[in-house]
């Protein structure tokens, strides 16, 4: 039993550093947004194309805001932030439960 408990606290462990990982590329995302910035430059690109299909649904469900300011990065970390602070816990504290 006590390989599942290492197993899944591992696993939150791993969750964890994903999602906050995942935070900081779209932190990034719009930090570019602000500067023009070369769309050929591969670590642009990777940052385009890592954070682009969550924002692109986000913008389609959330409506635009008046001045052509684009909230949906700040909505995504909200909810990155809350998922690092719901599921690697739970988690963790699943394996806590399992492992006694």
């Amino acid at each position: 039993m006590f390989v599942i408990a290492y197993f899944l606290y591992a696993l939150a462990q791993v969750l964890d550093m994903v999602i906050y990982s995942y935070m900081l590329i779209v932190i990034a995302r719009a930090l570019l947004s602000w500067v023009n910035p070369d769309p050929y430059n591969p670590i642009v690109r990777f940052l385009y194309n890592a954070t682009e299909p969550v924002l692109f649904r986000l913008r389609r469900m959330i409506p635009a805001f008046g001045g052509g300011i684009d909230f949906t990065p700040m909505i995504l970390i909200l909810i990155l932030y809350l998922l690092e602070k719901f599921i690697p816990p739970s988690l963790a504290r699943m394996a806590v439960i399992i492992g006694m």
